[in-house]
């Protein structure tokens, strides 16, 4: 038992183990990223969880959730450049030891991302049932996915704000931290969404917006759980009330860093809805396909994003100590790593599509279709490894106007443009193509775009921010 203890631990380091900005490469990219693979794991579980249990609930209730899905993502998306600008900037001043200047960063972060996030709440609650509608939910779908996004709606500054927490304490380099939090959450939702879904002992049969509402308070204790360990400063990058207080100067700042960031997500929210309209054209049995085609590569492509991820602190610490030769050589490691991984990831998907889609529908046509999806798709998941590895690196330098720009190219330029005409020409076969050739395109672009090397003179730390407030560094000084 003891040593099953110790093989886990050695498995897990906080930031205190080991230094992204000297010694090798390899091992602390590895510790880094590791705990974000089994974060996500958690985090795709919530959705899992919900596709599951909705799955065996009734097949309308499934393909409301793949409606509902994307307008999830859209409204995270249009405010997750706040959390990605927070992230790169505590990076950038922990790499430079410029601790107080990384605090007041996390500090004003937290406060603008509760503030977007009850905006896009507010306005997405209003408008739920309206762009269901346009997005071509069928009668019996509509009811049942606007039941579930009302709640998620209310619900969004738990949801997003614990994203927050997630990305300030990986720019500090903690991500052991968020994954204990995420677990925990993760289990409480497992546990709830049954009993809320079908009426289980005391509670009410609630169906679809049961498995919201599970979410909904799962995540707000998890929020509430990361705010105790920020304020505390134990662990991870702290934050202070004082420093809280809005600071439209540092809102600017925040926004010229992230607006791209939230251009780049709100565009992969968008190019998922726009291809959902194009799979709404057909049978529910197909958008439910889709939904659970798209839910299992977010599984398998939880290794790019967390690796990503690692690369984007490590690109952003060794920026700000001045050593960009040190960031390409993680960029490049990841990018070979990832390949390798996600393409023997798809061979076993190749092979395994049937089971693993009957894990999540007992409708045999609905088996069939995600079968054929999953099979189209899962020999270019290599290249997504690729493209993922580079776009973190620039966004960790502060270019995220370059990851959001071979985003959009490759999901809307190449992608919909593609699917729509495949979808004409061929049917929903057209739509599974758009996947695969989006892949190895979006792969060569970022790869070239990233040799030409205009990434190197992204220092964040060296600017100011204009404020009446604050000392030239944007920070005020200790009493």
């Amino acid at each position: 038992m003891a040593s099953l203890r110790n093989r886990i631990q050695a498995l897990f380091k906080g930031p205190d183990e080991f230094d992204l900005t000297s010694g090798e490469i390899g091992k602390p990219l590895f510790f880094l990223s590791m705990p974000i693979v089994i974060t996500n794991l958690f985090q795709t579980a919530y959705n899992l969880a919900d596709t599951f249990w909705l799955g065996q609930y009734n097949t309308d209730a499934l393909a409301a959730i793949s409606f509902a899905f994307p307008m999830v993502f859209l409204l995270i998306s249009l405010g997750m450049g706040i959390s990605v600008a927070g992230s790169v900037l505590v990076a950038q001043y922990t790499g430079a030891d410029e601790d107080r200047e990384a605090e007041y960063a996390a500090s004003q972060t937290m406060t603008f991302a509760v503030i977007v996030s009850v905006l896009l709440g507010t306005t997405g609650y209003f408008l739920v049932e309206t762009f269901l509608g346009v997005m071509g939910a069928s009668e019996d779908v509509l009811p049942l996915a606007s039941g579930y996004m009302e709640v998620i709606s209310l619900g969004l500054v738990f949801m997003f704000g614990f994203f927050v927490f997630v990305a300030l304490m990986r720019g500090y380099g903690d991500t052991v931290t968020p994954m204990l939090v995420m677990f925990g959450s993760v289990v409480l939702n497992i546990i709830l969404d049954p009993f809320v879904i079908f009426g289980w002992g005391p509670f009410p049969e609630l169906g679809i917006q049961g498995a919201a509402i599970a979410t909904v308070f799962s995540r707000g204790l998890a929020l509430f759980v990361g705010l105790v360990i920020m304020f505390r400063g134990v662990r991870g990058v702290q934050i202070h009330l004082r420093d809280m207080v809005p600071n439209l100067g540092y809102l600017r700042r925040l926004v010229r860093i992230g607006l791209p960031a939230s251009i780049e997500g709100t565009g992969r929210a968008l190019s998922m809805n726009l291809l959902l309209f194009i799979v709404a054209l057909f049978a529910d049995e197909v958008v439910a396909a889709y939904g659970i085609g798209t839910r299992v590569f977010s599984v398998v492509f939880l290794p790019a994003i967390a690796v990503a991820r690692g690369v984007e602190t490590m690109t952003g610490q060794n920026i700000g100590a001045n050593k960009p030769d040190r960031a390409a050589a993680a960029a490049g490691l990841a990018a070979k790593v990832l390949f390798g991984v996600l393409t023997a990831a798809g061979v076993v998907v190749w092979f395994a599509a049937a089971p693993i889609a009957d894990v999540f529908t007992t409708d045999p046509e609905v088996v069939d279709i995600t079968t054929t999806f999953l099979r189209y798709v899962a020999l270019t998941f290599g290249f997504i490894g690729i493209m993922r590895a580079y776009t973190g690196s620039f966004r960790g330098a502060g270019k995220t106007l370059t990851a959001a720009a071979i985003s959009v190219l490759m999901l809307g330029i190449i992608r919909f443009p593609i699917a729509w005409v495949g979808a004409d020409m061929i049917g929903e076969t057209g739509i599974w193509i758009s996947f695969a050739i989006s892949n190895a395109l979006g792969a060569i672009i970022a790869y070239g775009w990233y040799q030409r090397g205009t990434w190197r003179d992204g220092d964040l730390t060296q600017e100011s921010v204009e404020t009446e407030d604050i000392g030239t560094e944007g920070v005020p000084t200790d009493d």
